[in-house]
């Protein structure tokens, strides 16, 4: 079974097909849910599903509480969502307060999903489970949809806690900020939170989710709108990156970490699988010498992953991913000139301080909820996104070094 997030990390050659139906018999878990048969909607557009465990981390009596060596995060090299959590929990210095685990295939066709082929034993290596799904079966038996990456599980509890790619970087940047070093950067000012988090709910349906709206819809008409939002949506942010070094103006930001994870698949990968490409990302002077701009930076770079199916087969039309991808030399392509460091007063940094005198506790606030995660597959319809600005500009312009 095809998995759009995950093109190129596929399990090793002796994990069988036959091997994943023995251990999914054994732990009890069901076939991975198909987004071509289980996420359309009437007009043949593809409907991500909501996120099922959407907890949120906070202060009140039902919520997730951040502790340390708790929780661990799964992820999946190739799926852009769960590059996010990771980069985060690096960049704010959380690599010994929360654990991580990166998932693969499941047998030659993965129809169990997210598993653990590069493990000994095929387990994962904190818990022993075979499949990610165990985890969701555990919180919820009920449980009938598609274990995604990310996903937070309480290796206390054994159970999935929260898969909300929405909110769960910021859960991380906010409710973990007690846990921080105390010169972690600020990746998520409270005095902007309302203007990222809306540029974030702009640009999941229309970049982020972008390709996978073409690669999964079944309709001309759908895979036309997914395609021109995508395009469209790329000219405002080229537009935008002309004068500002992030989105956001001097220093990263969530929403830097959220475009360019997906901006990588996109380039490298996922443009495979949609059909005629408008341009590439090279073809965009300013998201191309952004992209090179955060490559240069190591924890980005880290979790960038070129990684291509390989064949030695000399028939004709054999794919690009297999016949040269392997062989490009992305490190040069991808070294940035530092030149973009010209739209920055403070060049030499790229993250915010936390301003002066601020504490932890100030720091800590409820993170809204996002309304891509509604249950009425109808309110997440792509095109029900509002946002108060043209995304091409920056509405904060210089005030984030404030």
């Amino acid at each position: 079974m095809a998995n759009a997030c995950s093109l190129e990390n596929r399990p090793n050659n002796t994990y069988t097909d036959e091997l994943a139906e023995k251990f999914a018999k054994e732990v009890g878990v069901d076939p991975r849910p198909n987004e071509v048969n289980d996420e359309l909607d009437e007009r043949g557009a593809f409907v991500r599903q909501a996120n099922t465990f959407i907890t949120p981390f906070g202060d009140g009596e039902n919520d997730l509480k951040a502790e340390a060596d708790r929780y661990a995060i799964y992820w999946m090299h190739g799926c852009h969502w769960s590059n996010r959590p990771v980069i985060v929990r690096d960049i704010l210095g959380l690599t010994d307060v929360i654990k991580d685990v990166a998932t693969t295939h499941t047998g030659q066709s993965n129809v169990y999903g997210h598993g653990f082929a590069d493990q000994k034993d095929f387990k994962d290596p904190i818990l022993g489970a075979y499949f990610l799904s165990e985890f969701y079966k555990k919180a919820k038996p009920d449980f009938t949809g598609r274990a995604t990456t990310p996903t937070l599980v309480d290796t206390r509890e054994r159970t999935a806690v929260n898969n909300d790619y929405h909110r769960l970087t910021n859960y991380i940047e906010v409710q973990f900020r007690t846990l921080q070093p105390v010169d972690a950067p600020d990746l998520y000012p409270v005095k902007y939170r309302k203007e990222i988090d809306e540029f974030n709910d702009w640009l999941f349906p229309t970049v982020n989710n972008g390709h996978y709206r073409m690669a999964f819809c079944q309709s001309w008409e759908a895979y036309s709108e997914a395609y021109e939002d995508f395009y469209d949506s790329i000219e405002k942010l080229d537009k935008r990156l002309e004068t500002n070094r992030f989105l956001f103006g001097d220093y990263i930001t969530d929403s830097d970490i959220r475009l360019y994870v997906t901006l990588v698949r996109w380039e490298t990968s996922y443009y495979h699988n949609v059909g005629p490409t408008k341009k590439r990302l090279t073809e965009y002077p300013s998201i191309w010498g952004y992209v090179k701009d955060l490559y240069s930076l190591p924890v980005f770079k880290k979790y960038t992953f070129f990684e291509f199916p390989k064949t030695d087969s000399k028939e004709f039309f054999v794919s690009f991913a297999a016949r040269i991808a392997s062989q490009v030399p992305y490190d040069e392509l991808w070294k940035t000139d530092g030149s973009r460091k010209k739209l920055s007063n403070d060049p030499e940094n790229v993250y915010k301080k936390h301003p002066e005198g601020e504490t932890a506790e100030d720091y800590q606030s409820v993170i809204s909820v996002s309304k891509w995660n509604a249950k009425d597959p109808a309110e997440r319809d792509s095109n029900k996104r509002t946002i108060s600005q043209d995304p091409a500009v920056n509405p904060i312009t210089s005030k984030l070094r404030d």
